[in-house]
């Protein structure tokens, strides 16, 4: 999508993007890295799963040399075989896992047959499978775009999904921009919008207005009314002021608008919305709502509004969790899975006059679970008795999980990556309190680890900042335990301003940027060197996106950090507010725009007090990145280089917030590894 921006940026970006890349390339590569980088590459990710609504199957998708493929079972993971349309795993993509009703039907996406599209790779098409058939799926669509988010009508007659006709890119503010020419606002803005399709092929009806996009959507229980979350295009930049709507499943159906967070009054006002939940009897919606700072990135208190609109009602106040995700399993309970003290926990709720109470904790997984379709998505059979997702840890890799929801978590019922073992150290949940708060955090031994010996350590600040630090097996791409696995500590923090202990911790760090939340990560450092042998004078940081911010701005702050891998980072918050394809979110943040206020933008740009740096960094982004863009990262490098501070940029072509790219993704990993090596060598 084509967004207000500076033309010229972008294009610097890209024409020294080729030169950064080229001729900063780390000379000299340990040994250790590559071996660690190939054993990465071994984890087979587990993308979806899906239980079906009786509980007796179970479906999945798992990577084959990068390509996604389904497998079908049992709910016990037994008998398991590929189904869909690919002649071999790993050769096209299916995805997109839609149980039917009636537990007979999966419907899915396929590209096996598809032709090349404008997204440029092959066009993904909706198939049906009969699972107690032999015949091969059958094509219901004819698509020309981007398509995800499946769903069942409940009377089982029609599908509805999200679908981007025409699409140049996946529609994600994560994924790389569109080129930045033309007339910027208004030329070549891509619009996702709800469609159906009858479930045994048709006419393919797009329902929603063409000036709306559409973030999520469920079904009404009388397949008649659909709930979704919408706000006008571009829709990269809009999901911040996004409200949600009642509409008619027809085409042309007038739509009622239920809340609108921006003219509401309460707890709610001016923050953001997600998962629309209709009640079993259709009279209201339940949502989360809080202060979120990416879409997907879920979590807040949980919501009730009337399906004709009203006062929203907040359900849990004071709770001191994230709800992230949740499922009505009767007309007066909730499943909800929150993110709690760096955790992810499943607890059951009550709903009785506009309250929600959490009633039991059924189980605290040791890792990150989902089914792959939102923030701790979880899937569940119909009667809410049997429950199915993916989970990883630090110490197992991806695994799918099912069995009787009850109160301990379901055993593993695949083993396809059972043959991997950790080659980081063991990890440790700590705790502490500062400035009134409870804080936590994970802590990384390093592989071999010998107590009489005193290590360096890495410290990690998650992007966001509104999300969580969860135990999760780490991929190719970038992130913090591979440090562990070449002789660092690593501590990855969850300050103030992260999901996990309430709403109002989450709030904590508003207007306040890298000041609270720096002193909860320099006090989690203090109880960590209290009970590990880390040597004060071989501190590291890094992060990604607010990671990276904090990575530019911390340097400013205080000399106790050695070396900087600053991924993704902003430099100088006013001018990235012109720079940037996503301003709405900084409103909810900032609590004005800059133009309005910017002295509380200039009291967290890193420029501000760029002289105070000393410390050695790697700067690192992709050239078309539409959240923080490369131009943050050339102001921040110039800053230094002037300044005679060692540095040095990174910028990988074609790459957007998350690289998706298996040799940049590589490259990244391989370069930070080298520069803290180089800056904070592990063996002394």
């Amino acid at each position: 999508m084509l967004k207000p921006a500076r033309l010229f940026l972008p294009l610097l970006a890209a024409l020294l993007a080729p030169t950064a890349f080229a001729d900063t390339h780390a000379s000299g590569t340990d040994p250790r890295i590559d071996a660690l980088l190939t054993q990465l590459g071994k984890v087979r990710d587990v993308n979806e799963v899906a239980i079906s609504p009786d509980g007796q199957q179970l479906a999945w998708v798992v990577e084959t040399d990068g390509k996604p493929g389904i497998m079908l079972a049992d709910a016990h993971g037994q008998h398991a075989h590929s189904v869909g349309l690919a002649a071999k795993p790993g050769t096209c993509s299916e995805e997109g896992l839609a149980w039917a009703p009636d537990s007979r039907h999966l419907a899915f996406l396929s590209n096996c047959a598809g032709a090349a599209s404008t997204m440029g790779s092959k066009q993904l098409d909706i198939y049906v499978l009969d699972t107690q058939a032999q015949d091969k799926a059958t094509r219901v669509s004819n698509l020309h775009g981007y398509v995800h988010g499946l769903s069942w009508a409940p009377d089982g007659k029609s599908l509805a999904f999200l679908y981007v006709e025409g699409a140049t890119r996946r529609a994600s503010a994560l994924a790389a921009a569109k080129p930045a020419t033309g007339e910027i606002g208004v030329e070549g803005i891509e619009v996702q919008r709800v469609a159906t399709l009858p479930a045994q092929g048709g006419e393919l009806q797009v329902v929603t207005p063409a000036d709306s996009y559409i973030y999520e959507f469920s079904w009404a229980p009388d397949s008649q009314r659909l709930a979704y979350v919408a706000a006008p295009a571009p829709g990269d930049n809009n999901w911040w002021i996004a409200q949600l709507y009642v509409q008619a499943a027809q085409a042309g159906a007038a739509r009622t608008a239920v809340v609108d967070p921006r003219t509401v009054s309460g707890p709610l006002h001016g923050l953001q919305i997600a998962l629309p939940r209709w009640s079993p009897d259709g009279s209201q919606i339940a949502f989360i709502g809080g202060l979120m700072s990416d879409e997907g990135a879920t979590g807040g208190d949980i919501y009730s509004v009337s399906t004709t609109g009203g006062a929203p009602v907040n359900l849990t106040p004071g709770i001191h969790v994230s709800p992230a995700w949740f499922s009505w399993s009767s007309p007066q309970s909730l499943l909800v899975n929150q993110f709690s003290n760096g955790h992810s926990q499943l607890a059951e709720y009550a709903v009785q006059a506009g309250h929600a109470q959490q009633q039991r904790v059924l189980f605290t997984a040791p890792g990150s679970v989902g089914s792959g379709t939102a923030e701790l998505s979880l899937s569940l059979s119909a009667d809410h008795h049997y429950v199915a997702f993916a989970q990883s840890s630090f110490e197992v890799a991806p695994e799918v999980y099912a069995g009787a929801v009850g109160n301990q978590i379901p055993s593993a019922v695949t083993s396809i990556n059972a043959g991997l073992k950790p080659g980081w150290g063991k990890a440790q949940s700590v705790e502490w309190d500062n400035d009134g708060f409870h804080v936590q955090g994970w802590l990384l031994y390093p592989a071999n680890y010998d107590p009489s010996k005193r290590y360096p350590m890495i410290v990690n600040i998650h992007g966001g900042p509104s999300s969580a630090v969860v135990p999760r097996w780490p991929s190719v791409g970038y992130g913090a335990a591979p440090f562990s696995a070449l002789g660092y500590f690593v501590f990855m923090t969850n300050p103030r301003g992260s999901f996990g202990e309430g709403e109002s911790f989450v709030q904590a760090n508003r207007k306040d940027f890298g000041y609270g939340d720096l002193r909860d990560t320099l006090a989690g450092v203090d109880a960590v060197e209290k009970m590990v042998p880390v040597d004060d004078h071989r501190l590291g940081l890094t992060g990604w996106s607010y990671g990276g911010f904090m990575s530019m701005f911390v340097p400013t702050q205080t000399q106790r950090f050695r070396a900087v891998v600053a991924g993704a980072g902003i430099a100088n918050w006013q001018s990235y507010y012109g720079q940037n394809l996503i301003d709405q979110w900084m409103i909810p943040f900032f609590g004005a725009s800059v133009y309005d206020d910017p002295a509380v933008y200039a009291k967290s740009s890193a420029i501000n007090f760029i002289k105070k740096v000393k410390t050695p960094t790697l700067i690192v982004v992709g050239d078309r990145d539409a959240e923080c863009p490369a131009p943050q990262s050339f102001e921040y490098w110039h800053a230094l280089r002037a300044l005679g501070v060692p540095t040095s940029l990174v910028v990988y072509p074609n790459e957007g917030h998350h690289f998706n790219d298996p040799q940049h993704q590589r490259d990244v990993l391989q370069r930070a590894l080298n520069w803290f090596e180089k800056y904070l060598p592990p063996g002394q």
